[in-house]
């Protein structure tokens, strides 16, 4: 057997890795360990190569990408990802929020790091995520509200005719929705007409739609249309955004955090 022969079949074993990531936007490291039959710590090896060519990026249990404008990354992996920009973002979201109100949190993952702050706050909270109602379920300050439907085991969340027709009973003081892409030119886009839907309705019965998104998010657009800057109160971002982007939301009078400065 060539000396090579295991270099080999560890290269043509990452391409096809590559493949798999490329083509569902995210993979766990136990799911890629049981399609190639080899260890976890195989695949965790794989996957740090892979970054290191800047093929996809690593996130704890898995990996993703970010290109491609149908791109829906599994919870699991998000989870996980960006976690620290996901903390920033959550503190400054506390803000916009005060005792006594009503607010709307959506499936995304930056918004289960916004709830884990709520905890003591005595509000009500919507949400159609299923770990924010799971965490939040043992808070006796918190009325809860839950909005059913169709479960996604991928979001942990509901979704479809229920979810919709349930949020469109109910109004908001503030809504904190998460989106795939931000665009100057294409405006707000999303993944999916599954949670686009959901998002739009929020947003027409919200007093207030602030839009939460990590640094990675800005200059890309995505599969559909979720809404314009003129229909957001604001965007709440971790990292210091370009002059183009204050001055394009400042046109669209629509409030930019991108500092902790009030």
């Amino acid at each position: 057997m060539p000396s090579d022969w295991w270099t080999m079949i560890g290269a043509v074993r990452r391409q096809k890795i590559a493949e798999i990531v490329r083509e569902k936007k995210s993979a766990s490291v136990t799911e890629l360990a049981q399609i190639f039959s080899v260890t976890d710590e195989t695949i965790r090896r794989d996957l740090k190569v892979l970054e290191s060519k800047g093929t996809l990026r690593r996130s704890y249990g898995g990996a993703y990408v970010q290109t491609g404008v149908d791109n829906l990354v599994d919870v699991n992996i998000r989870t996980t990802a960006y976690r620290h920009s996901k903390k920033i973002i959550a503190a400054r979201c506390l803000r916009f929020i005060s005792n006594g109100d009503t607010i709307f949190l959506d499936n995304s993952t930056t918004c289960f790091y916004i709830a884990k702050l709520l905890q003591d706050m005595r509000i009500t909270v919507l949400t159609n995520n299923l770990m924010i109602l799971n965490m939040l379920a043992k808070c006796s300050n918190i009325k809860l509200i839950g909005i059913g439907g169709n479960y996604s085991l991928t979001e942990k969340a509901f979704y479809g005719p229920i979810a919709k027709l349930t949020i469109a009973r109910y109004y908001v003081d503030t809504s904190f929705l998460s989106c795939r892409s931000l665009s100057l030119n294409s405006g707000i886009t999303d993944s999916t007409d599954r949670w686009n839907d959901v998002r739009r309705i929020v947003l027409e019965h919200s007093q207030h739609t602030y839009f939460v998104a990590d640094h990675s998010k800005f200059d890309n657009t995505s599969f559909v249309h979720l809404c314009d800057f003129t229909e957001a109160t604001g965007i709440i971002t971790d990292e210091p955004l370009s002059k183009g982007w204050h001055e394009g939301l400042d046109r669209a009078d629509c409030l930019l955090i991108d500092t902790d400065e009030v």
